[in-house]
This record gives C-alpha cells, structure tokens and sequence, in this order.
C-alpha cells in the first residue's frame, strides 16, 4: 500500500521538480511597488516615478529581483511566449530602477551612470539565467531578436527612467493582459502632445525620437504593423484633435518630424507627474 510518507515525498518532489510553480506569474510583489510610486499624469498619457519612495522600498524590490533571478533558463522556455514577454519587460523596468537607485539622487538622468566608454545599457549587473546580463542583453538580445516576440510595441513598454520614454504602467505586464496592455500603452503614449502630436500650421506630423531608432521594427508586418504609416495612421484619434487635421494622418498628408529627446530622469521629485 502506498504509505502518506510516500506520497508526501512523491508530492515534494514534483514541486522541486516544476519550479514554474513558484514563480508568481500574476506579479503581485512587483505591482505593488508600482502602484505605491508610479505617479500617473492627470491625461493618464505619462508617469513619473517616486525614486526616494522606491529607495525606502529597496528590500522589497531587492526580493522581486532575486525571484527573477532565480528563475532557470529551461523554466523560462517551458512558459507561453506571452508569459516570457511579460517577465523579460517587468525584469527589464524592475532593474532600470534598481540601476538608477545605485546612484540617487545624485543624477539628473540615467545616462549620468555610463561612462565614455560605457553606456548605461550596457552595464553588466542583472544576474540572469546563469550570467551578469545588461539592460541591452533583455532589450535587444532577448526581447528583440528576429522570431522571440516580433511586436514592435514593446517599445512603449520598456521604461528608460527617462521624460522621454513612454510612461511607466503603474501595474505589472502580465500574460493574461499583454495585448490589451501593449494597445493601451501605445495609445497613451501617442496620444501625449508633449511627445506626439501633428502641427496643423507647418503640415508637420512631429513624433518621439523612438519612431526613428526603432522604425524599422514597426515595418515589419507583425502584429499588424507594417509601417510608420499605417501605426500613425491607425492612431489618428490620439495624435490629433481636428477632423480635419486626424484625416490627413490617415491620408498620410504630411511631413514626418522626429522631436528631440527628453534624457532627464523622470524623477517625481523634479517636476511633478509630467
């Protein structure tokens, strides 16, 4: 006869042997820190991040980083592709700001971190899956590389703790809500003048510099994007206030500007929630 003691061991090693299990897909510890200092602009198109907050926090973020680290390369291919693009972006936002709290608050923007011969990006100090990685490693190696994830929209989704980058969501990505989170994301993001936005009087179309380093992802033909165009196009509605002004978008009738970008640390103690 099959004894408890049997079966309570059988039952312990399943769970050591599925370690999928103990990692918390829903990300409960993450959302928290960033729902306690994310502070969401008035429009809902921005956010800034309570960094002096975040440092108070620092143990409970340090434990978020060590169950990410945790988390073995065979586990991380046993996931669904959307369970492993919610982890890559929530690992890559998490420690860009465990990254900018090395240094705070003496620095006014993340590139204060590299050096001449280092960017900040390039930093190796994430351990994970088995080596020191860099911020370029999650975004470019992991995230970006031809046939992982091919969405273009991942570009309002991972964080440069920088004005310029689309805002930090005040909830984890999670598998569930990806899709309708990456939509919204892009949505929000066009839709904020201070960084997208169509100048009716020079016939401009003046968009955020990340079109432009990034264009190339978003003609593709994934996830419905084959164009900057037909991004621009579809977006109409957020871009633009005028009728008139949204129809000549969708013609495409205008002249594409890319705007400066904005590197000074969106700190909420430097400015407020824009």
């Amino acid at each position: 006869m099959f004894s408890l003691q049997k079966y309570c061991l059988a039952a312990a090693l399943i769970l050591t042997t599925l370690p999928s299990w103990a990692f918390d897909h829903t990300y409960r510890d993450w959302s928290a820190l960033l729902v306690k200092h994310v502070r969401v602009a008035a429009d809902g198109h921005s956010s800034r991040v309570d960094y002096q907050g975040m440092a108070t926090d620092k143990v409970p973020l340090k434990a978020y980083l060590e169950s990410v680290s945790a988390v073995s390369e065979s586990e991380y291919r046993q996931w669904t592709k959307p369970q492993r693009l919610a982890f890559l972006i929530n690992a890559y936002n998490a420690w860009t700001i465990d990254l900018v709290l090395s240094k705070y608050p003496d620095l006014k923007s993340i590139k204060d971190i590299g050096t001449i011969f280092q960017s900040p990006w390039k930093k190796k100090f994430i351990p994970l899956f088995g080596q020191e990685r860099s911020l370029d490693d999650i975004e470019h190696g992991m995230i970006r590389t031809p046939g992982a994830f091919d969405d273009p929209r991942i570009h309002v989704a991972v964080v440069c703790a920088s004005i310029g980058c689309p805002m930090l969501r005040a909830e984890a990505f999670t598998a569930e809500k990806l899709d309708s989170q990456l939509a919204d994301s892009l949505r929000r993001f066009l839709a904020d003048p201070s960084r997208n936005r169509f100048a009716a009087a020079s016939g401009q179309l003046q968009v955020s510099k990340i079109f432009d380093w990034y264009g190339k992802d978003f003609e593709q033909g994934h996830q419905g994007f084959d164009s900057l165009k037909t991004t621009f196009a579809r977006n109409a509605e957020q871009l633009a206030k005028a009728p008139q002004d949204r129809e000549r978008i969708r013609q495409g009738s205008y002249k594409l500007e890319f705007l400066d970008y904005d590197w000074r640390l969106n700190d909420v103690a430097r400015g407020g929630s824009r």
